[in-house]
């Protein structure tokens, strides 16, 4: 809104140019959405419209959780919602992919509100159209420029392999953050991380015609208008950070891990190359995405005739069963590892490997 006002408003009053700058709206979101998600978290009116946890009985301290409003990733998506029609341009694209964001919010939302938590397939296959819709909408079902680390230049690659390319990444992103939402802070300071970096990359090398050609990286001019959207997002987050601290006050449940995930392979795949996701999230896609390769290995292993129970596991199956995963409960099982410590540990790996793979992967081109 501001962005489009500030044209007309320009030669009544000079400095409301200032709105038609892509960094000044960058900040401006950042700080209204923080401030707003804050306030209202801590009148704590809304937290009557979301459920309480039920604990979990196969995780570690699961019960600590219970009885605390969870799904509260719904209040955060709907807080945000005005300060993205404050600040976002008018474009169909990007409001598709918001729209593909508060989608995967209402499953989540559905699913933490349900009596018994849904199947994995239902879930998956919800995820996997949410991720779909969310692919055409970011390639308009035209050709994207895209590149590729140890290959010099970009090239252009069709819609028809885009869509399936970025709704395996996009799913992938959901899945290993939602995943890594099992200790208090946890998952959102990992995703704010990533979020952090991405929208700097997205805004000051994919988005600056200059830097990105110096860098042979494809410069995509809508790159500030997805920062744009990355840091909004990231000023909610660091409000529900603050209250989600050990010992949280309340949890954002699939609710918010599975839009926050969305919205990570979103800004992967507008920076042009897919496998910018294993550098944007390393820890996270360890941490949770590697249990989703444990469970497809178990999974083949039993359909192979192996045994693959924890109790009665043979070789090779019983190799698995070695690590839990999520990684963190491992660490905290086995390593004896305080849920301060895993957040602490896990977020300078992620915050130290992100810049390193990030170097290695623009430069070794």
């Amino acid at each position: 809104m501001l962005y489009l006002f500030s044209k007309w408003l320009e030669g009544w009053f000079g400095p409301f140019r200032l709105f038609s700058s892509y960094l000044v709206l960058i900040g401006l979101g950042t700080f209204a959405a923080a401030l707003l998600t804050w306030v209202l978290l801590e009148k704590k009116a809304f937290f009557r419209h979301v459920p309480l946890d039920r604990g979990k009985k196969l995780v570690d301290g699961g019960y600590a959780s219970k009885g605390k409003p969870t799904g509260v990733g719904m209040l955060l998506m709907l807080f945000t919602l005005p300060v993205l029609a404050l600040v976002m341009p008018p474009s169909l694209k990007v409001w598709e992919v918001i729209g593909c964001l508060y989608a995967a919010m209402v499953t989540g939302f559905l699913d933490d509100s349900a009596h018994l938590p849904w199947g994995e397939f239902r879930k998956g296959m919800m995820d996997l159209v949410i991720c779909a819709a969310c692919s055409v909408a970011l390639c308009q079902l035209e050709p994207v420029r895209m590149w590729l680390p140890l290959v010099k230049g970009t090239f252009l690659v069709s819609p028809w392999i885009f869509i399936p390319l970025s709704s395996v990444v996009l799913w992938l992103a959901i899945n290993a953050t939602n995943c890594s939402d099992g200790v208090d802070g946890l998952a959102g300071t990992l995703a704010m991380l990533s979020l952090l970096y991405l929208g700097v990359l997205l805004y000051g090398v994919v988005g600056h015609k200059g830097v990105s050609g110096y860098l042979l990286v494809t410069h995509n001019p809508e790159g500030a208008m997805w920062a744009l959207l990355v840091f909004t997002f990231a000023g909610t987050l660091a409000s529900y950070l603050w209250f989600n601290a050990e010992p949280s006050q309340l949890l954002m449940g699939d609710a918010g891990s599975r839009p926050l995930g969305l919205l990570m392979g979103v800004a992967v795949m507008a920076a042009g190359n897919p496998i910018l996701i294993l550098v944007a999230a390393p820890i996270i896609l360890i941490n949770g995405g590697a249990g989703l390769v444990k469970l497809v290995l178990l999974r083949t292993f039993k359909r192979m005739g192996f045994e693959t129970a924890l109790d009665t596991a043979r070789h090779p199956a019983k190799l698995l069963h070695k690590v839990r995963f999520p990684l963190h409960d491992h660490c905290r099982k086995h390593l004896h590892w305080s849920n301060a410590q895993v957040l602490m540990r896990f977020s300078l790996l992620q915050a130290m490997l992100i810049p390193l793979l990030l170097v290695w992967l623009i430069k070794l081109r």
